[in-house]
């Protein structure tokens, strides 16, 4: 059976009308909507040679057996956040559908190749992303704050867990899944504009970058608006304001795609009667580089530090998480780079500021790359987000030649 891209594209448009309302894809993980899509996938891999399986941590996996145990896997996940866009996670595991199609067609494959649907990527209902992916890969080391989690409904983790199937003391049994993984490939939409801005279709992925998110603390003195001079003020606001905008030259610094973002600022006693106490300023950072990462984040504390004394306040730092950054395997980078210029081409290197399920899988230890198409307007997580059909088929046919690549590179190491 030849590859069929424009099937896939079909395919993702069934999921779409199935899952989805006119405000965009509604597959959020541990919903009946999510479980009905799990189910609509079991049907199209029905009548092929694999064998499908649940985890303990609710990651379904489909293997077709090769004439070796050694694995190459292939990833992706079929939940979206709420309102969410037609491509964004689905597209990966339906993609790799065409792929196991064609290589069942072909015979026995040189290595097992096993496609996995991870459980709740996005986090959208209870906040802890990558769940299966970090069960799977050993990094879940956190049950006592997932056992606390509830959704907007009061409705707890472990209670939504039970109901599909799954025991949070026991996710991290979902270990011995990659026991023999050779390699592990990815296919996403870009979700931003880099791609889109070279007019490219595709391009390898270097790595995903680390994350430093701290709440920030900035302590004044409440006093009422129309009576205290601006020069004896001490408003918390002003320091808040200060460091989100300098943060932007933070990034700007750090360069190689640093990004910085102050993603909320909540003030107190919050009236316009009142000069603003307390300000709580959320900081994201980001960047592939761990060394730079650091320096980043020492930066934005130095210049709170200046601000405060600024503007006669008190300042402090809590994190609230941070991981570091992945690179993926240069080997499998150079294969997809090369992959994507066979098919279309050209290719771009370029790294990943969201995270992904395949950072998890490279943290632990199997050689890992991903592959981002373009997306229109950079756009993700909306309705609106978008990729050229003829992209779409392209990224379907790259991801095949890039299996095929990583199946002789699995098989020599075997």
């Amino acid at each position: 059976m030849p590859l069929q891209p424009d099937r896939t594209i079909a395919e993702l448009r069934e999921l779409q009308e199935l899952t989805g309302d006119e405000n965009g894809a509604q597959r959020v993980a541990w919903t009946d909507t999510w479980e009905r899509a799990r189910e609509w996938l079991r049907g199209k891999v029905a009548g092929l040679p694999v064998e499908e399986e649940i985890d303990q941590a609710g990651n379904q996996w489909f293997t077709l057996r090769g004439a070796s145990e050694r694995t190459l896997l292939i990833g992706g996940h079929m939940d979206s956040v709420p309102n969410g866009g037609w491509l964004d996670g689905c597209l990966n595991v339906m993609a790799g559908v065409e792929v196991l199609r064609r290589l069942a067609a072909d015979g026995t494959p040189a290595v097992t190749v096993r496609l996995v649907n991870w459980a709740d990527e996005e986090g959208a209902r209870f906040g802890r992303s990558l769940f299966g992916s970090s069960a799977a890969a050993g990094s879940m080391r956190d049950q006592d704050e997932l056992r606390l989690l509830a959704d907007r409904d009061g409705v707890s983790l472990p209670h939504a867990l039970a109901e599909h199937g799954v025991d949070l003391d026991h996710a991290t049994d979902a270990r011995s899944q990659l026991e023999s993984a050779g390699a592990y490939l990815e296919l996403h939409i870009e979700q931003g504009p880099v791609l889109e801005d070279l007019d490219l279709p595709l391009g390898a992925v270097l790595g995903t970058f680390g994350v430093e998110r701290h709440r920030i603390t900035w302590t004044g003195q409440a006093a009422h608006a129309g009576s205290t001079p601006m020069d004896r003020r001490r408003d918390a606001l002003a320091g808040a304001a200060k460091l989100a905008l300098e943060i932007r030259g933070i990034a700007a610094r750090a360069g190689d795609g640093a990004v910085c973002t102050s993603g909320g600022v909540v003030c107190r006693p919050g009236i316009v009667t009142s000069v603003v106490e307390t300000a709580e300023q959320l900081l994201d950072q980001r960047h592939l580089d761990a060394g730079r990462l650091a320096a980043m984040l020492a930066e934005a504390k130095e210049a709170s530090e200046r601000f405060a004394a600024e503007e006669n306040l008190e300042v402090s730092w809590d994190r609230i998480w941070s991981i570091e950054p992945i690179l993926f395997h240069p080997e499998l980078v150079d294969m997809c780079d090369a992959s994507i210029e066979d098919v279309a081409g050209a290719s771009h290197r370029l790294p990943s500021g969201p995270l992904h399920d395949a950072a998890e899988v490279a943290r632990a230890g199997i050689p890992t790359v991903m592959m981002f198409v373009q997306s229109l307007r950079g756009l993700s997580h909306t309705k609106l987000e978008d990729t050229k059909p003829e992209h779409l088929e392209l990224a379907v046919e790259a991801l095949d030649h890039l299996t095929t690549e990583a199946l002789a590179w699995v098989a020599s190491l075997a």
